[in-house]
């Protein structure tokens, strides 16, 4: 499980601050599909940050599993999210003198996991594992990220806005391969995103304004990345 507890987070200089998280306190269980909405401003991508482990709490508790990650070393820190969690951004971050296979490896090394390819292929990219960054489409970039991203084996996956970019097929497409293999390998995922549609994936939905959790719910069921409106 994934705890926050009364998190905050301040940004600015000491007389001029403007908080960001004004105690949030959160549940995330193991396995859980969580979908964050919120207008921009909302503290929805502090909040990813700080439940990841990229940023400190100013205070509060990041527990995972009991161990508050909050009060790790900087070494220790960059231990824990090297072997436990995986991002995805809008921005694809693909080093652009290596190509598909060697982006992906490099992700995969990071957990000492020598079998990637099956990320590769699970994403639909084995045809193309020799391209580079710049030989391949938006939606293809978005794919290779993906699987360097699953390549670590993360126990959870962070995503801000990994659709952002794309346009609506491609988006589904991506959607669709992390619905199937997050069942499929049961990680977990929280998700940042400006579309309410893709709430419809979730199982737990959290909404944030100014700061603060204003409403959380459980979707008695969930839609596939082709079922959900855009």
């Amino acid at each position: 499980m994934i705890k926050l507890e009364n998190v905050r987070k301040s940004y600015g200089v000491k007389d001029n601050q403007t908080e960001v998280l004004k105690g949030v306190s959160l549940d995330i269980e193991d396995g859980d599909f969580a979908v964050i909405l919120g207008p921009s401003g909302s503290g929805k991508s502090t909040l990813l940050n700080v439940a990841s482990g990229l940023e400190r709490p100013d205070s509060g508790k990041v527990l995972y599993s009991r161990e508050n990650i909050a009060v790790l070393s900087d070494k220790q820190l960059t231990e824990f999210r090297r072997k436990n969690i995986g991002f995805i951004f809008q921005q694809y971050y693909l080093l652009p003198n290596l190509n598909v296979d060697k982006n992906v490896k490099m992700g995969a090394e990071l957990a000492s996991n020598g079998n990637y390819a099956e990320a590769i292929n699970a994403l639909g990219l084995s045809e193309k594992r020799n391209k580079f960054p710049h030989e391949l489409s938006g939606g293809e970039q978005q794919r290779v990220s993906v699987a360097r991203a699953l390549a670590k084996m993360p126990s959870a996956l962070f995503l801000d806005e990994p659709t952002g970019a794309l346009d609506e097929a491609t988006g589904r497409q991506v959607l669709d391969y992390i619905g199937k293999l997050q069942g499929e390998f049961e990680f977990t995922v929280i998700m940042v995103t400006h579309n309410t549609n893709i709430a419809d994936m979730a199982k737990t939905v959290i909404r944030m304004n100014s700061g603060k959790i204003i409403e959380q719910y459980r979707n008695s069921s969930q839609k596939s990345a082709y079922e959900i409106g855009w």
